[in-house]
């Protein structure tokens, strides 16, 4: 006995292969999301920090990195960056912290992920 296909039915779906393809995709991408998120996690509480300082650090340089420093010891995730590691100018008589930095993650043993940060935070 044959059996007979109706004209226009194909079968559709991922073949073993295509499906362990994918898996691997989606593995490695969760594998740098999932070792990147705490860095920029950590960029975006310096941002913060460094906004709040600009705005109520003091006037002076030394105030603003004492401020910062400060701020720094009660975000425990802020670990890249100090208050000597910032730039402070004033513009138009508002205060203006600048920072930048680098982060290196190892993704696994000889591959590493190299990202660039920076901001600024203005007095309001």
């Amino acid at each position: 006995m044959q059996l007979r296909r109706r004209a226009g039915s194909v079968q559709r779906g991922f073949t073993l292969l295509g499906l362990l393809a994918w898996a691997i995709v989606i593995g490695f991408v969760a594998l740098i999301g999932l070792r990147v998120f705490p860095s920029v996690n950590e960029y975006f509480t310096i941002l913060r920090a460094v906004n709040k300082v600009a705005s109520e650090g003091g006037s002076t340089v030394a105030e603003i990195r004492a401020a910062f420093d400060r701020q720094k010891d009660i975000e425990y995730s802020i670990s890249s960056i100090s208050g000597r590691d910032l730039e402070i100018t004033k513009e138009n008589d508002r205060v203006v912290v600048r920072f930048a930095y680098d982060k290196e993650i190892e993704l696994f043993p000889p591959v590493y992920l190299l990202i660039k940060y920076q901001g600024e935070g203005r007095a309001r």
